[in-house]
């Protein structure tokens, strides 16, 4: 297994790392994306561990808590070779403090999910998403005084735009406050959003990409093609996830499943596989998350290394799921010679 450093820090993460999103499935929601009880979820360790991937992802919110909870269960009796990443901000309860990035609740949030995950710290935590109603300032000193009382080891957020990141970086520079290392954002083939600003932000500023829904809200599996209705069980079919998950356009979809398929039959590769493949020579990226809702799922996605696509092939999947950039990325693209795409 490769590892990455993450971001500008010393720290060493593997190129894979195990969701646990599918851990729980105790709500509508999280259903859709599997139920793994605490033995199958111990199965799904065990296979990443043997494999090399030996950080899991997990957060809050997922399952209200049940999926710390049963990672925490999993990984019992070998902390010390794993690397735990979670998530916090959204709302763990009906209290007007029960949400955000105030010092209130992310201390809180801190204890619940070292007590959930049976531990007395995490590796990577992370803001699930910007709090627009709290200072900045007040969540960093939050957070920076939790790393110092060595409950946390490395910061990250999640989902954050380009100014949110970039105001968040430049205040913990200005008062000498820990930074984060790594933005947990959506990136897949058919979500290529993540390019038009935040990868010049990482590269330039050393804030490593941990990539979540490589698979593009579950569309790249395999599964999912041209005149054909969506397969049963497929968390694309739920109300949530369609109302929750990324927009696609289908025709949009369709041209890019067409050119992962002639590169599969030119590899012997599998959808998924060639979609993570392609992520992971993306600039920035130093982590992508894999999930699975067995070990058939589990296995495929991890065959996703060891192995490159070819540049040919890089550039056929990059043609076919081009997509027209919004003001002021059109206009930056058109001049090249000044603003040329981002290099690893």
């Amino acid at each position: 297994m490769e590892f990455r450093l993450l971001g500008g820090s010393g720290f060493k993460v593997p190129v894979l790392s195990l969701g646990t999103a599918t851990f729980g499935g105790t709500n509508e929601f999280f259903r859709g994306f599997g139920t793994s009880d605490v033995a199958e979820a111990t199965r799904l360790v065990d296979i990443s561990l043997e494999a090399g991937v030996n950080m899991f992802d997990t957060a809050d919110v997922y399952s209200d808590g049940r999926s710390e909870e049963i990672l925490g269960e999993a990984i019992r009796g070998r902390r010390d070779r794993v690397i735990v990443s979670t998530k916090a901000t959204f709302r763990m309860g009906s209290g007007p403090n029960d949400v955000g990035s105030s010092r209130h609740h992310l201390i809180r949030s801190v204890e619940g999910s070292l007590r959930r995950l049976r531990t007395d710290y995490i590796d990577l935590f992370q803001l699930h998403g910007f709090d627009a109603l709290t200072p900045v300032e007040e969540t960093l000193r939050a957070l920076d005084d939790l790393v110092r009382a060595g409950k946390i080891r490395y910061l990250g957020c999640s989902n954050f735009s380009g100014w949110h990141l970039m105001k968040s970086l430049a205040v913990s520079e200005r008062y000498g406050l820990s930074r984060y290392v790594a933005h947990q954002a959506y990136y897949s083939l058919v979500g290529r959003d993540y390019e038009w600003e935040l990868m010049p932000l990482a590269l330039d500023q050393k804030v490593g990409a941990v990539v979540w829904s490589p698979l593009g809200w579950g569309r790249l599996t395999g599964k999912i093609r041209r005149g054909q209705p969506l397969p049963e069980g497929s968390r694309l079919q739920t109300k949530a996830t369609r109302e929750g998950g990324p927009p696609m356009d289908d025709e949009h979809l369709y041209r890019v499943v067409d050119a992962i398929d002639e590169v599969a039959k030119e590899t012997g590769k599998t959808v998924p596989q060639i979609a993570i493949n392609w992520l992971l020579q993306r600039p920035s990226v130093a982590n992508v998350i894999i999930g699975a809702r067995n070990e058939e799922q589990l296995r495929q996605n991890l065959g996703a290394v060891g192995w490159n696509l070819t540049p040919e092939q890089v550039a056929r999947l990059d043609a076919a799921s081009k997509t027209r950039l919004p003001y002021p990325y059109f206009h930056q693209a058109g001049f090249q010679e000044r603003n040329p795409f981002p290099a690893g």
